[in-house]
């Protein structure tokens, strides 16, 4: 992975936090790119080094930077404080310049969750969709796709990247590699989703394919591109005449992975598994390097507390206090 170039006169400094981060086996795109409009605007206003850096210089280059959203700007916060506390620990610069606050989010989205029924209509439309000169098999293949974004939670981009190779029908497992923290995981499928998967590949190569072939794709140039499943799931749900409730956002195509994640925990409860016992299997399986980002996940909904409040009482003390 090429490192940014950094030209300022931090630029050595830049370059040993980057370093730093990736050999924690991160891929550190988007922080790297904050950093490197930091670096620019160093480097335009001709900054000298560590002794011209305080917090008024840093509160410029928030403006320079203007984010209207509170996550885009508490991002951009962040990544700057975390570079300086580095610089701190290395004894590069005495104390940590950025003292501005981040902004507190108000406006969170709420997801659209998708049940089994509106999922099953989102593949039914998927494989309706007509075939184009240069899109064959485009049905089966976005209901394919969208088939493995909600029955194992994978994100866009994991799906997206897949190849022939990666799929394992004797053991039921896929092998996503090198995804968002640069781990690579096997997921297994069950038993329906794994036929639904060797009946695509019978259907679109046969048995005779190289395995280095992407699993997804339309053209010979390679991989199907995540912009494009995106394009394709928005075209999609206005037929499937959802009734988004009140305060919940238009459907995403995250949002699949997002109802994997809910209907895990939901199905949980059901089964009378305790969730805190099951949260690190969930976040090894989603392919999260701590339980905290998978908690994101889990939106509460009114059948989750129908499910715990049952749980409550079946533990609780009967007949009042003792």
């Amino acid at each position: 992975m090429n490192s940014p170039s950094f030209q300022s006169s931090l630029a050595e400094f830049l370059g040993q936090f980057v370093q730093y981060k990736r050999a924690l086996n991160r891929k550190y795109c988007a922080d790297a790119e904050v950093l490197r409009l930091f670096d620019c605007y160093l480097r335009n206003r001709y900054v000298a080094g560590w002794q011209a850096i305080d917090s008024a210089l840093i509160d410029d280059f928030l403006k320079s930077r203007p984010r209207f959203s509170p996550r885009s700007y508490n991002h951009l916060l962040g990544v700057l404080h975390r570079f300086f506390d580095f610089a701190v620990m290395q004894q590069w610069i005495q104390s940590n310049p950025v003292i501005a606050n981040p902004r507190r989010n108000t406006g969170g989205r709420i997801p659209y969750l998708f049940n089994l029924d509106i999922a099953k209509r989102l593949l039914a439309v998927s494989r309706s969709l007509p075939e184009r000169s240069r899109a064959r098999y485009r049905g089966l293949v976005y209901e394919t796709i969208f088939a493995l974004l909600y029955g194992l939670g994978l994100r866009v981009g994991e799906v997206a990247r897949l190849k022939l190779a990666d799929a394992d029908l004797t053991s039921d497992l896929l092998f996503i590699r090198e995804t968002k923290f640069r781990k690579s995981r096997f997921v297994p499928m069950g038993p329906k989703l794994a036929q639904r998967l060797k009946c695509y590949l019978e259907e679109r190569y046969g048995s005779t394919a190289d395995p280095e072939l992407p699993l997804f794709s339309f053209t010979t140039r390679g991989c199907i591109h995540p912009a494009t499943i995106s394009t394709t799931f928005h075209s999609l749900v206005p037929r499937l005449e959802l009734h988004i409730p009140p305060g919940v956002s238009p459907p995403r195509v995250h949002d699949l992975r997002h109802s994997f994640a809910v209907a895990t925990l939901l199905r949980w409860y059901r089964e009378g598994i305790d969730p805190n016992c099951r949260l690190m299997h969930l976040a090894t399986f989603l392919g999260h390097v701590d339980p905290n980002s998978t908690a994101v996940y889990l939106t509460i909904t009114e059948e989750l507390l129908h499910e715990a409040a049952q749980r409550f009482q079946a533990i609780a003390p009967k007949g009042g206090r003792q």
